[in-house]
């Protein structure tokens, strides 16, 4: 009789949560793993888990997320016309969701609509706000597209090089190794000129993240390695060029972008040639193949609320949750997982600060990150400083949602800021720098245990 009970109250348990997207809140010692988003986490885990609104919205929230998501999904087509115009001249896709396949992240090639990835590029030294210094006739941002009437800034070629890797244990794999070359550019590039590729990010919880206090960030640097770790750490403050301030920064690779508004209005600016109240001037501004567009009497292209609405679209996209939390290999995993101190950068949890406007207050979430740009070594250095992260350092990666990819991708993954790793294990033997303690200890795992690993993250 005893089992019969306890046999009906599991299942009671399990329809009740299957039957809902949100959760309570639990006390620490009964909280559900499975919460990756606290109360804005949802249990899809179909093609479409990054797509998906989180709960508590209102009617008329409800409503400028579905425009926002209609938005960010639209193509947009040269000037004039009707609707959604102002492409270009030059650019790098037609659409938001051309590069974040599903809400998720791209493919790693460039020059066409099915490209999730742009190639950045400055010249040495700083602007007057302490940023990368644009390069002359290129700008910030290389755009591989263009118009009738214009040209590409210039194209971008894409090779590997295999690297072996060896465990001790004798089992080995090969890591690829991209090499990146700029061609058929329209005018000579700069003396000294840097480029960085950036593959387009998962876009899951970035409410959330928005909305953790900068008191709550600045606490996981350690400056000097108190702890002896090998992890330091570092903030990256930026200027936001709406606000006119220098603001602690959160997206983007090397964490150069302060605020969502500012995100999704530089991807409209940079990726498509489409101007806004936040980012007004035109990309190609300054060009010789663009002398008649002016910078004093720009022309937004975006209206005001569209903007806005794709920004809170953007900030109110739920998590996934954590799947198989009591399977006996994923605990084995997550257990490892700390042992060997990944959770030293990618800290599994944190508590969101208070934001009643979008109802994101107070929530125990589970990102995986510090937000901090730490030194991730030669390896994968791009060698190009983005305001105070250095040519090797680049921020800690979300690692919520990270075990979805391959479904929302279209049973294809890449990881890492260029897609270089084909699948979450190149992605860590990629790791040196303040993670190489990190790294060899999970390469002196026996397979079984690297297995375990890897499993738990997939679970992510």
């Amino acid at each position: 009789m005893k089992k019969l009970y306890i046999i009906l109250t599991l299942g009671v348990l399990v329809y009740s949560f299957s039957r809902c997207n949100k959760a309570g809140v639990f006390a620490d010692d009964g909280y559900d793993d499975r919460l990756s988003g606290g109360s804005f986490t949802t249990l899809d885990a179909s093609t479409q888990a990054f797509k998906q609104a989180i709960d508590g919205l209102d009617a008329r929230q409800e409503k400028v997320h579905a425009i926002g998501d209609g938005t960010f999904d639209q193509v947009f087509v040269a000037a004039p016309a009707p609707h959604f115009g102002g492409l270009g001249p030059i650019f790098n896709n037609i659409s938001c969701i051309n590069c974040h396949r599903n809400d998720g992240s791209g493919y790693p090639t460039t020059g066409s609509s099915n490209s999730g990835m742009l190639m950045r590029i400055s010249i040495p030294g700083t602007d007057q706000h302490g940023g990368p210094l644009a390069a002359p006739g290129f700008g910030l941002q290389v755009q591989d597209q263009a118009l009738l009437g214009t040209v590409p800034e210039a194209s971008t070629s894409i090779s590997y090089v295999d690297t072996p890797v060896r465990y001790p244990d004798g089992n080995a794999l090969f890591l690829r190794r991209p090499v990146y070359t700029l061609q058929n550019p329209y005018t000579p590039l700069p003396a000294g000129y840097m480029i960085s590729p950036r593959l387009a990010p998962r876009l899951i919880g970035m409410g959330l993240l928005e909305n953790i206090p900068e008191s709550t960030i600045l606490s996981f640097v350690d400056a000097g390695d108190k702890n002896g770790d090998g992890i330091t750490g570092k903030a990256n403050y930026v200027y936001n060029s709406y606000t006119k301030k220098t603001e602690l920064g959160r997206f983007g690779v090397k964490a150069n972008t302060s605020t969502l508004l500012m995100q999704v209005a530089t991807a409209y600016q940079q990726d498509m040639g489409v101007t806004s109240f936040a980012q007004p001037v035109e990309s190609v501004y300054g060009q010789s193949q663009a002398n008649t567009i002016g910078k004093d009497d720009p022309a937004i292209e975006l209206v005001d609320s569209l903007l806005n609405y794709v920004t809170f679209y953007v900030q109110t996209l739920a998590v996934p949750a954590r799947r198989d939390v009591l399977d006996s290999v994923n605990k084995r995993g997550a257990t490892l997982f700390t042992q060997v101190n990944c959770a030293g950068c990618h800290r599994p949890t944190m508590m969101t600060g208070v934001n009643p406007a979008i109802n994101l207050s107070s929530q125990r979430i589970h990102p995986y990150t510090d937000l901090l740009v730490h030194d991730m070594g030669a390896g994968l250095a791009d060698n190009r400083p983005d305001f105070l992260a250095t040519g090797t350092e680049w921020r800690t990666a979300p690692l919520w949602g990270i075990g979805l990819l391959v479904r929302t991708n279209g049973n294809s993954a890449f990881y890492l800021h260029d897609g270089r790793a084909r699948t979450i294990e190149e992605a860590i033997l990629w790791h040196d720098g303040e993670a190489a303690r990190s790294k060899q200890q999970f390469m002196q795992l026996n397979q079984a245990d690297r297995s375990a690993l890897l499993q738990f993250l997939s679970s992510l």
